[in-house]
């Protein structure tokens, strides 16, 4: 049986208007990029597939600061049109793809997406989401989510004309009642490349998924400098008390 060709992408625009070259910024001595790229080459090189890393960015500080420590990463320079504002990601995962496959001449079977603001992994969670996808065949992406700590059919309120209701209309007494709800915590993407070439739209929300249950450590989006320093405080907390955190911040080329 011939392996799984897999492509990690790692994307990241220039600059940024909330939180200025969050991607680079130091976070607890190391640049950001650097915490997922040490836990998508400890995935390489534990996998039973061949795996290649790319970076999709139009930021030359970022490609700078990943080739310096990280070369055999694979830089793909982002066209202008795909940095605006407005592009989602999923229009980024296809260029990636699209663009190594006619590099390296071969068919990428999944592609596993690791988000540079999103570094708080442990070491075995882009293998077991990966694991988890290998299982499933039937569906086209494996998402990263956590325990939600609201629920839209219970604990959450809309505005509406004149009093606020619930997200969605129920009458749930007790949350344990309520349909399971997660956050998406944008952390790690498995996707069948398959499922990019009908997907012109290049969404991901039409897309069979199933959830990968990770750790909730704070689901933060960093949009500013205090978001950044709330995730290095709870960052700090888990390299030095979990293991799972510990090994993936000693993974680190210095």
């Amino acid at each position: 049986m011939e392996k799984d060709n897999v492509l990690i992408t790692i994307c990241g625009r220039a600059g940024s208007k909330g939180c200025k070259n969050k991607n680079i910024k130091d976070f607890l001595g190391a640049p950001l990029v650097y915490y997922t790229l040490a836990a998508a080459f400890d995935f390489a090189g534990r996998v039973d597939a061949d795996v290649d890393v790319c970076l999709n960015t139009d930021s030359p500080e970022l490609r700078d600061i990943v080739l310096k420590k990280y070369p055999e990463v694979n830089y793909i320079e982002r066209s202008k049109e795909l940095g605006e504002d407005h592009v989602p990601k999923p229009a980024v995962w296809h260029n990636s793809i699209d663009v190594m496959q006619e590099r390296k001449g071969k068919k990428y079977q999944h592609m596993v997406d690791l988000d540079i603001t999103s570094p708080l992994r442990q070491i075995d969670d882009i293998m077991n989401a990966y694991k988890l996808k290998i299982s499933r065949p039937d569906a086209d992406m494996v998402e990263s989510v956590t325990e939600c700590r609201r629920n839209p059919y219970f604990n959450m309120l809309k505005q509406g004309e004149v009093y606020a209701t619930t997200v969605i209309d129920s009458n749930f007494a007790t949350r344990q009642e309520a349909p399971v709800v997660y956050d998406e915590n944008a952390s790690i993407y498995v996707v069948n490349t398959d499922y990019f070439e009908g997907n012109t739209e290049n969404t991901m929300y039409a897309a069979k998924t199933i959830v990968y249950l990770m750790k909730d450590t704070a689901v933060l989006d960093i949009d500013s400098e205090e978001d950044f320093r709330m995730m290095e405080f709870i960052g700090k907390y888990l390299y030095e008390n979990e293991d799972g955190y510990k090994k993936v911040r000693e993974l680190i080329r210095k």
